[in-house]
């Protein structure tokens, strides 16, 4: 099993961070390859017309292999809604056909289907879990197989639900998608890069994820797997780097009407950021050298503790294959209040978040048994 690898980080020793669901800390090695590209951008008489080309191409081959595509029909860009509006806009809609989400997705998910909708006139439905059912997960992924009909245009839903960790099984979403023609879009933020995810295997039409959670990327970069159903698209923007002949600079005005290949088209204007490509870079490649099978199983292991404390403590706790190690709802004690707790946090240097009123834990390969055993004490000295 892989070991801990804070020393990659800078993270203060006096923090104990389980918020990496909110947004990952830079590696070290990230940080030096935007310095280096910043410096080498002093002189741009330095720069060739391949470099910006090759870092982009770089970071489609590294993600492409972590979710099983092509480097081909990955497209990088800005944020998961550009990448939800470049494939819905090439979805079309029949009559008396409906869209497909989950309750409270997140918002760019939500907003993005909702405007489909109200473009083609179509019904959004808004799956919710069975509120009192043993198992949440079990019965709401249930509840998402028996809506999807021969009537569903598109479903979008994210990997694991962003709040609380939850599970939504892909594959088998995906294989009744694909039986009853529709559309399936996956928001991978929450997942991508601590979870293994195989977009064939699944049948996912389309993978979106933010890269500054789980791909330890920087903010205002998204990467998406865009699959075949989209590769004659129309994508949002007109940028000339996505032409088949961008990279002949001294010819760029016999303009070429041809896209590159399968999703390149969908990529961003000025996809070739010299700054935020090389920390991209640097953090898929550590993703790779650690696996993501590795990052899984140490949280798994990491986590432990606490799930036996909370077990011990009559807390109940989703069942296993549903259940995302790297990322949990945290269940409390009833007679612990979670305002009063979460200031309490705060004071113990214990950061987490709350979402819908419940904490949210979130770890990764930089956490250490030390941060969790804070977190149990904090919990055990405020149920006296």
């Amino acid at each position: 099993m892989l070991e801990n690898q804070k020393h990659l980080f800078s993270l203060k020793e006096d923090i104990y961070y389980l918020n990496c669901a909110y947004k990952a800390p830079l590696l070290k090695s990230a940080e030096a390859a935007a310095i280096a590209d910043l410096v080498k951008q002093r002189n741009p008489a330095n720069l060739l017309p391949t470099d910006y080309f090759k870092e982009a191409e770089e970071v489609r081959e590294l993600f492409g292999r972590l979710v099983n595509s092509k480097p081909s029909e990955v497209a990088i860009i800005p944020s998961t809604s550009y990448g939800f509006s470049s494939v819905l806009n090439n979805i079309s809609c029949k009559e008396g056909q409906h869209a497909i989400t989950v309750e409270s997705e997140f918002p760019s998910d939500y907003f993005s289907i909702e405007r489909w909708c109200k473009t083609h006139q179509a019904e959004l439905k808004v799956i919710s879990p069975d509120a009192n059912s043993n198992s949440i997960a079990k019965t709401w992924n249930q509840n998402i197989l028996d809506s999807i009909s021969e009537q569903t245009a598109v479903v979008i839903i994210s990997s694991v639900h962003w709040m609380s960790g939850l599970k939504f099984d892909l594959a088998r979403i995906g294989e009744k998608c694909k039986t009853v023609g529709a559309k399936f879009i996956v928001d991978g933020t929450q997942s991508v890069g601590a979870i293994p995810i195989d977009v064939k295997a699944c049948k996912i039409d389309a993978l979106i994820c933010a890269s500054y959670k789980w791909l330890f990327g920087p903010y205002s970069v998204a990467l998406a797997f865009i699959g075949e159903a989209f590769h004659q698209g129309i994508p949002l923007e007109e940028t000339w780097m996505n032409r088949t002949n961008a990279q002949n600079f001294a010819q760029l005005t016999e303009y070429e009407s041809e896209y590159t290949p399968d999703a390149g088209r969908y990529n961003v204007g000025q996809v070739s950021n010299l700054t935020l490509m090389p920390m991209l870079i640097a953090s898929l490649q550590q993703i790779h050298e650690w696996s993501v099978e590795g990052i899984q199983l140490y949280c798994r292991e990491l986590v432990l503790p606490l799930l036996q404390y909370l077990k011990a403590i009559k807390v109940d706790l989703e069942e296993e294959t549903y259940f995302s190690h790297h990322l949990f709802s945290l269940p409390l004690p009833s007679q612990i209040d979670t305002t009063h707790f979460t200031n309490e946090l705060k004071r113990r240097n214990i950061i987490l978040s709350v979402r819908d009123g419940k904490l949210r834990v979130s770890v990764n390969i930089f956490n250490t048994p030390k941060d969790i055993q804070q977190l149990i004490r904090a919990i055990e000295q405020n149920r006296n």
